[in-house]
């Protein structure tokens, strides 16, 4: 149950993050490496510094930004939407319950010549939301094991659908772990395994094992 409090402060998260996907979506076009870095910088401090960061009070104080692979131009691509696709129906368990979402399309791109795919989902709960969850070979290893998402408008996450629908912004460098990758005591939807994709996607944020000097927990580092 959400306190009134929280509810205030959780409002103020999801404007944080609608306004850091505003100018991502601004500046992607002209600069897509600087765009990354901004939302890079915007992004850590968000965690640093709000109420509703799943980072616990110590971890914000030891937190020094999430571990990202490097920018990777090839790994941006802009897909062809297609709504023809026969619409499936699922769902995942949450501590409200079950949490139901739906194949609404299929996002199509090439990638050194070989045409993959993602499904594109809708939350089918009050308000809605696109959901684009991404698996590929790095889960589990460099990457969460559940996947990360690219697309949750749900909460504010948005890199950008044309506005004819048809065409949408993949651009890997920004795929992020769920909440619950970072705290145990968040419940999210993972990837669906029609969304793995057949190659290691070294891009976006990273986990790592432990290192000299720092304490890794899952995808963070604190020095």
């Amino acid at each position: 149950m959400v306190s009134g409090p929280y509810a205030a402060a959780l409002i103020g998260w999801r404007e944080a993050v609608a306004a850091i996907y505003h100018e991502v979506r601004a500046a992607h076009g002209a600069d897509p490496r600087a765009a990354w870095m901004h939302f890079r910088e915007r992004r850590d401090h968000l965690y640093k510094h709000h109420a509703c960061s799943a980072l616990t009070d110590l971890e914000k104080q030891r937190f020094d930004g999430f571990d990202y692979h490097a920018y990777d131009p090839q790994l941006c691509f802009v897909g062809e939407v297609d709504y023809g696709v026969e619409e499936v129906s699922l769902e995942t368990e949450i501590s409200e319950g079950a949490l139901p979402y739906r194949r609404i399309g299929v996002a199509r791109f090439l990638r050194r010549g070989t045409p993959h795919s993602l499904d594109l989902y809708w939350l089918d709960i009050y308000g809605g939301g696109l959901w684009l969850p991404v698996g590929d070979e790095t889960n589990g290893t460099t990457s969460y094991g559940g996947g990360r998402y690219l697309f949750d408008t749900a909460k504010g996450a948005n890199l950008g659908l044309h506005v004819d629908g048809k065409r949408i912004l993949l651009d890997l460098n920004f795929l992020y772990p769920p909440s619950c990758a970072l705290n145990a005591a968040w419940i999210c939807p993972l990837c669906p395994p029609a969304n793995r994709l057949p190659f290691a996607v070294n891009a976006g944020e990273r986990s790592f094992a432990e290192e000299a000097g720092n304490i890794a927990v899952g995808r963070r580092a604190f020095r």
